[in-house]
């Protein structure tokens, strides 16, 4: 496939607002509806655009308090890796898991309504995973950059 300017600029319009109309899009790309019409489905088919979504408002929706929690497994074994990826996938308080190097192995996303809400997931939920060894928590006291844009 042909990756062009055209194609990078249709991208970066479309990760600042995915809801534009192919017409907005052509207008600011000075091409036709149909020629972008055909670069957003050549773009999905070829799978640089893996799909859509929409970003809530978090207060509005009252899960606003983000903790980030390092999560390190008693061993390094397959069968608790496996094991643990496959329970933490199920949570829906973790909105994204990482498997990193370093001290921790795993680094979590987690959102939910508050410290209450937050000590009643580590309790019931994360804490019954088996093969955990230890957890360590940092609460978000403000977002500086939250963003989806990836620019290349």
């Amino acid at each position: 496939m042909i990756f062009d300017a055209s194609d990078k600029k249709l991208l970066d319009y479309l990760q600042s607002d995915s809801k534009q109309t192919n017409k907005e899009l052509a207008n600011k790309l000075d091409l036709s509806v149909t020629a972008v019409y055909e670069r957003i489905k050549k773009l999905e088919k070829e799978g640089y655009i893996d799909g859509y979504t929409v970003l809530l408002n978090k207060e509005k929706i009252d899960k606003n308090f983000m903790v980030f929690c390092h999560v390190k497994l008693l061993q390094h074994s397959q069968e608790f890796v496996v094991s643990f990826e496959k329970e933490v996938k199920s949570l829906k308080e973790v909105l994204e898991c990482y498997h990193i190097s370093g001290d921790y192995d795993y680094l979590l996303k987690v959102l939910v309504k508050d410290m209450a809400a937050f000590r009643e997931f580590m309790v019931k939920k994360l804490t019954t995973i088996n093969h955990i060894g230890s957890t360590h928590s940092m609460f978000v006291i403000n977002a500086v950059k939250n963003t989806t844009v990836i620019d290349f």
